[in-house]
Parts: C-alpha cells; structure tokens; sequence
C-alpha cells in the first residue's frame, strides 16, 4: 500500500511503487486443531499476542487459515489436506492426532506441535534433539501426572480406596493406562477404567461408576471428553464423584479440580518455533521442547456443592481458586 505521507513529501510515484511491489506476502499459517473453533479462540489469542511480541502484524506479516475438527479426529485428515491444498507456509497442529494427520498431508511443509505425548515413538522425529524431519515444537512426553492426580485425591479423600478413570480408548494415541495403572498401584488404589467416544457412551460410564459405586474420578487428556467437559463435569457433579481433570476448562465449566500443562507458556513458545522457522530455520534442526508450566485449579464453590472441605494444604498448591 502506498504511504499517503511520502507522497505529500516529494517522493517519487515511480519509487514507491517499487517499493510496494518489493513488500513479501504475508505468510500464511495454517492452524489444524482437533477441538472446536470457540474452544480455542483464547490459545489463538495467546499466538497472536506473541507473534506481535516477535514483530509480525497480523495481515501484513502473517494470516491464519483456521481448521477445526470439532472433537472428531476422524475429521483431521480432510482438514489437513486442505490446508496443504491451499499452500499454507506452515503448519500449527495441536495433539498428536493432529500432527499425524498433517504429517500425511506433506512431508515439505514445516509443522509445528504445542502438544504431543511421545513424537519420537509417534513416528515425527528421528530424536528429541534433532527431529530431522519437517516437524519440531512441544511435547509433554515426559511429564506423567497421573501420579499427582492421585496425590490430589488422595490428600483430599484420605480414605479413598478405588478411582474410576474416564478416557476415550478409540483415540489410538491415547498411551495413558500403563502410566495410570502404576501411579494407582504406588499409593494403594485400585482404579476402574470406562471407555467414551460418544455421547451415549459418556452417560452409560458414569451410570457404570454409579453401580460400581464409585469414589473418585480421574479423566484423560484427550479432544472428544475436552468437547464434552460441560456434560463431564455435569455428571461428575450429579453422581457426587470428586474429580481431577486435565484442563483448567473443566473446572471453569464447575468440575472440581483441573492439574495439567498451563497452556498459555506453550502456545507463546509454538509462536517462537515459527518465527525461527519463518527466519530460515530448518524445523528438523530445531529441538523438541518441554512445556515450562504446570497449573492447578480449584473450584471451591463445586467442593461446597459435593459438601467436601479442601485442606488448606491442597488450597496452598493451586494456581487459581474458583470461589
């Protein structure tokens, strides 16, 4: 666009013209998520800010073309086929299943992760140190926090024996149990596992728990319960089940405590790797980094509603307290 105020001082038309011929195309990152569009605006917020920290303008330095799946990972692959259809620069995936989806859309455009289990086992690179493919960012691989969760439901039900755990066994990714299985063992417990990857599924697992009567609830990480979490904490609620979530977003929709990776640390680290990426680097050559942040939230008007008291001690180790 030309500077109306270059035009008032003298410089040639000529020149100017040749200047904003000169100006690059805004790149043009393509976001592959599985979750729904409203469920991310606030992370997507959290990228442009620190795009905007790194010196891109939204428009002129870059543009997002945006895909959601919904809660349907089966959606993904269509998705990521359109944005390599449409030549995106890059790519912003987040969760594994996303990843794989857009690993087999391309292997030439670079992808960026903010959140995988395990890439190296997951086929995405070569090592955590030098990927050595098209696709670099974060992983959560080594920070198991299943034993904290327990932790948390032991400190706040001493006398806890047994937990129910709610995952989605169709997600292929979904590595949890083994990890589970051994935090449970370690302090005593025995746990209960219930399968949802529908609507029906999720209310037949919570009547399951009621007839199981059941303790406590543990649930995974993973895009469908994420998309159901109203309905998750609804019941978790209505069956008077004690809960630990993996997302702070549970507990906003009234679940009772949330204990996972603070989201907000890793997406501004994602908007590093592209401008790195943006810059000439090679995401092959970028190492594998770890989540820097760990957040716990209570909601405390959820607690009074399940006529639970939270020990001071576990008060003391939350991050936000929902009153």
């Amino acid at each position: 666009m030309l500077d109306r105020r270059d035009l008032l001082l003298g410089v040639p038309l000529a020149l100017l013209v040749a200047r904003a011929r000169a100006q690059p195309a805004p790149k043009v990152i393509g976001v592959l998520s599985p979750y729904a569009g409203e469920d991310v605006q606030a992370t997507l917020a959290l990228f442009r800010q620190a795009m905007r920290e790194l010196g891109y303008a939204e428009g002129r330095g870059y543009t997002l073309v945006e895909r959601f799946a919904e809660g349907r990972n089966d959606r993904l692959p269509a998705l990521a086929a359109e944005l390599v259809k449409l030549r995106v620069d890059l790519i912003l995936a987040s969760t594994t299943n996303a990843v794989k989806a857009a690993q087999a859309a391309t292997g030439t455009i670079p992808i960026v992760f903010e959140s995988v289990a395990d890439p190296v086992v997951a086929g995405f690179a070569e090592s955590v140190n030098r990927p050595g493919r098209n696709i670099t960012g974060l992983s959560n691989f080594s920070i198991d926090l299943s034993p904290k969760r327990f932790q948390l439901l032991t400190q706040l039900l001493p006398a806890l024996r047994e937990v129910e755990v709610l995952s989605n066994l169709s997600n292929p990714y979904v590595s949890q149990k083994p990890a589970i299985e051994s935090s449970a063992g370690r302090l005593g417990l025995r746990v209960n596992f219930s399968n949802a990857s529908t609507p029906e599924d999720v209310e037949q697992a919570f009547r399951t728990m009621a007839a199981r009567r059941a303790e406590a609830l543990i649930v995974t990480a993973d895009a469908y319960l994420y998309a159901q979490r109203q309905r998750i904490a609804a019941l978790a609620l209505s069956h008077r089940l004690p809960s630990v979530f993996p997302f702070a977003a549970y507990v906003d929709a009234g679940g009772l405590m949330s204990y996972g990776v603070d989201p907000a640390p890793a997406i501004r680290q994602a908007a590093v790797f592209v401008d790195k990426i943006f810059k000439g680097a090679n995401p092959g050559e970028l190492p594998i980094e770890q989540p820097t942040r760990v957040e716990m939230v209570i909601n405390r008007r959820t607690a009074a509603l399940l006529r639970l008291t939270i020990p001071p001690a576990l008060l003391l180790q939350a991050g936000r307290v929902i009153d």
